[in-house]
């Protein structure tokens, strides 16, 4: 994602165009020659670009027609334009005007340019066009101003280098940038500090580490239908530590004969770690040499929040099983689900609630309900049924509903979904677990080790939370993950 060139132009009806400001990256340039081969355009100098932008932006012969610009095949409903110049068509140049004041951009385009790539493909555009918002937010309040104006775009300059470093976009809001050029060229102190660290905290040590489990679902209560779920671990830090460089080693544990972690992606302040952590993939079938650990991470933290790895694990069993039934019978839908929570999940929960919607029909106009625990609420949208199950399970671990529904006539504002048709439908689970993870993962706090003086206070903690977690009618057809291959 990088800028050949940007551009600040002023338009003017009675007195024609001019450039205030102009900034080319060379080292892009090169890049784009060779990413574009023979199709590569040049930057022409900023009188001809001034010139061919007004031209197509359509402020210079407005009224005359010229072919380049105004043919059936040049119909342009975006801010993304090809500018005719000495060498060719340059492509893309994004440009837009604003009270008098043309904002423009060439992103790099890495690949060919004939035939033109679609314009999703082109990194660049994004961060082009918010880098031109950004100076149009720091800019305008100053168009009115000419001194005002004048000074500010004297600043861009400058602001550029901290906002754009070789043609790099890395911070878009250019109010919140200083101007002053002595903080850019302040350099640490410590030459070991890594680039991620940026500053350096004062004050008594701490550490706080979340490992947060999400775990997706979808259950079909179908004997030729498998139920499949997925468990994902994200490892959050936070570490005020003293010192340009501090070095910290932090260890994940599994309870006695839990499943491997797998997939592990670590973050970039990671300094060493056993390759065979790394080559554990859950595309293959768990055996004896799958690495089981030890799962230790030594890193340099970054000043700010960070997650330090990423893994998933192949768990034997969700955390809630469940069975839902729809069936019509006449007029009316008779529903019933049941939900067990497995005996090794822990049962406390922050919230843990139901939700059953009811696509392409009308509004619930009647409705005869029975729980067996909790609560069950209508939404206001009379689509929707919320089951509230609240903070634990009973000691049977075992909840039900049944109801029956009849609707009214349906209308565009009542939901419509293109999967939910018929009596394929499904009830999805809300849940967060605090203090827990499907896998057994903890971080020991004794364990963590930082090479730093003094004693520092480490916190760690976990949570369990649903996502995507679905139970979908045993009595209709359903979206399948995969089917298994009957012998």
């Amino acid at each position: 994602m990088a800028l050949r060139a940007l551009w600040l132009l002023r338009h003017d009806p009675a007195a024609g165009g001019t450039v205030l400001f102009s900034r080319r990256y060379p080292t892009v340039e090169l890049r784009a020659e060779t990413f574009n081969g023979s199709t590569h355009v040049p930057i022409p100098s900023d009188s001809a670009f001034l010139k061919a932008l007004l031209l197509e932006l359509r402020l210079v012969d407005e009224h005359l027609f010229v072919e380049q610009r105004d043919t059936c095949t040049r119909i342009n409903h975006s801010c993304v334009h090809s500018v005719s110049t000495a060498a060719g068509e340059l492509w893309p140049v994004l440009a837009f005007h604003k009270s008098g004041l043309i904002y423009a951009c060439v992103p790099l385009v890495e690949g060919g340019l004939e035939p033109r790539p679609p314009l999703l493909t082109v990194r660049g555009l994004s961060q082009g066009l918010a880098l031109l918002l950004g100076i149009m937010d720091y800019v305008s309040p100053s168009r009115k101003n000419e001194a005002e104006l004048s000074t500010k775009v004297g600043q861009l300059r400058t602001l550029l280098i901290q906002a754009c470093p070789l043609g790099t976009p890395l911070n878009t809001n250019i109010r919140s940038l200083n101007s002053s050029f002595e903080d850019i060229q302040e350099m640490p102190v410590d030459k070991e500090q890594p680039a991620w660290r940026s500053s350096t905290y004062k004050g008594k040590p701490q550490v706080n580490v979340c490992i947060t489990e999400k775990v997706k679902c979808m259950q079909y209560d179908q004997r030729d239908v498998l139920d499949t779920w997925q468990v994902y671990g994200a490892v959050n830090c936070k570490c005020d530590i003293e010192g340009s460089a501090p070095n910290v080693i932090l260890s994940l544990t599994l309870p006695t004969n839990a499943p491997p972690l797998q997939d592990i992606v670590v973050h970039h302040c990671v300094t060493s770690v056993d390759p065979a952590m790394l080559l554990s993939t859950s595309a293959e079938p768990l055996h004896d040499s799958v690495y089981n650990g030890p799962y230790k991470f030594p890193f340099i933290p970054p000043s700010d929040s960070f997650d330090l790895c990423y893994y998933t694990s192949q768990v034997p069993v969700p955390p809630i099983m469940g069975c839902y039934q729809l069936v019509e019978e006449g007029s009316q839908i008779k529903i019933t689900v049941n939900l067990k929570l497995h005996e090794s999940i822990k049962n406390s929960f922050e919230y843990c609630e139901a939700r059953i919607p009811f696509f392409n029909r009308g509004p619930i106009a009647q409705l005869e309900y029975k729980v067996s625990y909790g609560q069950l609420d209508l939404a206001r949208e009379k689509s929707l049924l919320v089951w509230v199950i609240g903070q634990k399970f009973p000691k049977s671990l075992e909840v039900s509903l049944t109801g029956t529904l009849s609707f009214g006539t349906a209308g565009k504002e009542h939901p419509t979904d293109y999967v939910c048709t018929g009596n394929t439908a499904y009830v999805k689970l809300y849940f967060r677990i605090p203090d827990f993870t499907l896998t057994g993962c903890y971080v020991d706090q004794h364990s963590v080790q930082i090479f730093v003086p003094g004693k520092p206070k480490i916190t760690a903690s976990r949570e369990l939370i649903s996502s995507d977690y679905y139970i979908w009618n045993s009595k209709a057809p359903a979206p399948m993950v995969f089917k298994p291959l009957l012998d």
